[in-house]
């Protein structure tokens, strides 16, 4: 069974609400504290690049639930200027924005899998998951 919630970004304070959409949802799903500061990190990440690079776009929480696993689903999806070189954005270090370099190979090591799909001037898509152990 799948149960799917989304903030859709346009503000800063859309950024606080994906995050604690996040929280709850991974706690309602059963994850630990430790778990669901990483699922929150990495949806603020995610919704903070958004912001940032397209302006506006959508922050989907997905909860799986199937008699042998359970997982959170995040899908951040913009219509922004896209990524050009999605190998390049994945080194620590990289910033387009003078920042520190480290969102999205962050998100990457905080959940247990990502994929980035993007198209230069249509935009980006990056799903994460997290799977409850």
């Amino acid at each position: 069974m799948t149960i799917k919630s989304s903030v859709e970004i346009i503000t800063e304070w859309d950024i606080v609400a994906a995050r604690q959409l996040g929280r709850d949802e991974a706690k309602a799903l059963g994850f630990d504290t430790v778990d669901q500061a990483r699922i929150t990190t990495a949806i603020s990440e995610l919704a903070r690049n958004i912001y940032l690079y397209a302006r506006i776009g959508v922050v989907e929480i997905e909860k799986f639930e199937s008699d042998t696993e359970k997982k959170i689903i995040v899908i951040a999806t913009d219509q922004g200027p896209g990524i050009e070189d999605v190998r390049k954005v994945m080194e620590d270090g990289y910033s387009t924005s003078g920042g520190l370099g480290a969102g999205l190979p962050g998100v990457n090591r905080l959940m247990d899998s990502m994929n980035i799909q993007s198209v230069i001037g249509e935009g980006t898509t990056i799903r994460a998951e997290k799977w409850l152990r």
